[in-house]
């Protein structure tokens, strides 16, 4: 699968040899939104920074991804089984080509892994970090989102979390592991519903010896239980590119592992790919709510300036004055950790900073246009934020007025 990847992108990717592990992160962050190859780490191979340019991603799922990822979490689809295909084989994780990818990290960290997990009839799939301790046990960091509470749960009767740790899957199994929805929806029902929506076809899927369902296209699967065991974990560089705090976390032990080319997919901390796969499904959510509340939309950008995670800009079609600042409130119902949003007209290129900056410096009053919420919980990742991640959130209505619109627009120079 990756390496159909690497020859689909083949014009951007940068192959290293005569490297040890440690170098990994020299290079990933010298080429930062080129892919960057390691064919022989120990005799696995291993690729960073695939999804760091958004081109690539339009390539595999289309340019209008926020629709397509709206109707996929709207109408989830149905994967089709087979039976497991993969053979153990002996492993350590110290062996594997995870980096320690910054000087001060706890540790060496798998940053690309997506948790699978089946507990009382709920599946979950989503991406979780995890600290390497030894041969076959690392610290898994839970969020409190769905996997938590299939833990918690199965620890307070007694049991452990069977999971499959998945490295190297296709694009739609990945965004789809990046949504938070519902407790009771199946991510890999969303990764169907893209994939049918992108080439026609629904997601095919296999269960693994301890009965986790995962997709049949998975490059690397680890297989293990979440104990009742908390360790130490972190520091670890989050997507803001600083230090997120040491806290207790769970354990898991490995028990098998299964791999189809030994090629493994690594996440840069902090880095565009980071960025795109964290943020593109929030940029999807706001959408949604912005259309939802009555607005005409047309695009959603998660800058990088704001880490794909703090800062949007929404750009609609205005209809009514109050367009502008209902777009605002909703962008912050689609995104909770969202800190601050810009709402600008369809003339201006929301992917280009400067066009933003110009809608801001001509067709923004602070007076009269800025929205200020708060304190109110914003993201535990924001080092500014007071305590219990509470912090002061901003719109800006950065759209032309109806009337008199002809004196906000930009004169443009008419080719003879």
């Amino acid at each position: 699968m990756i390496e159909r990847y690497l020859e689909m992108f083949r014009d951007n990717v940068v192959e290293i040899r005569d490297v040890d592990i440690e170098d990994i992160p020299k290079y990933m962050a010298r080429y930062p939104k080129k892919i960057v190859y390691f064919p022989d780490l120990n005799g696995y191979g291993a690729v960073g920074n695939l999804w760091a340019e958004r081109k690539r991603i339009n390539m595999v799922i289309g340019k209008d991804l926020h629709e397509i990822l709206i109707k996929s979490i709207d109408v989830p689809t149905e994967y089709e089984m087979r039976k497991f295909d993969m053979k153990s084989e002996s492993f350590s994780l110290l062996d594997f080509p995870f980096p320690k990818y910054y000087p001060n990290d706890g540790g060496r960290y798998i940053t690309s892994g997506i948790v699978f997990a089946e507990h009382n009839g709920k599946r979950n799939a989503s991406f979780h970090r995890m600290m390497i301790l030894d041969d076959n046990r690392a610290a898994i960091r839970l969020v409190p989102r769905d996997l938590y509470t299939m833990y918690n749960d199965a620890i307070e009767h007694g049991e452990e979390l069977k999971i499959a740790v998945v490295i190297g899957s296709e694009l739609n199994v990945q965004i789809a592991s990046a949504t938070s929805v519902d407790y009771n929806v199946d991510e890999l029902e969303i990764a169907s519903s893209i994939k049918l929506l992108t080439v026609g076809n629904r997601e095919i899927a296999m269960k693994t010896p301890n009965g986790s369902v995962v997709p049949y296209k998975s490059e690397i699967i680890l297989e293990g239980r979440i104990i009742d065991e908390k360790v130490n974990e972190g520091p670890f560089v989050d997507i803001t590119g600083t230090y997120d705090i040491v806290r207790k976390q769970p354990v898991v032990v490995f028990d098998r592992f299964y791999a189809r080319k030994k090629i493994f997919h690594l996440i840069m901390p902090g880095g565009y790919e980071h960025y795109n796969l964290m943020g593109l499904p929030r940029e999807a959510t706001i959408f949604w709510e912005v259309r939802n509340a009555g607005v005409e939309v047309q695009d959603v950008y998660l800058t990088p300036g704001g880490c794909s995670w703090l800062h949007a800009v929404v750009k609609i079609r205005k209809h009514d004055e109050e367009d502008g600042r209902r777009a605002i409130m909703a962008a912050f119902r689609g995104h909770h950790s969202l800190k601050h949003v810009i709402v600008v007209d369809e003339d201006i290129d929301i992917h280009n900073p400067e066009d933003v900056e110009f809608a801001i410096a001509t067709r923004f009053q602070g007076d009269r246009d800025l929205i200020k919420m708060g304190p109110t919980r914003g993201s535990s990742l924001d080092p500014s934020s007071y305590e219990e991640h509470l912090t002061i959130k901003m719109g800006f209505d950065a759209t032309m007025p109806l009337e008199n619109r002809e004196k906000f627009k930009r004169v443009k120079i008419i080719n003879s």
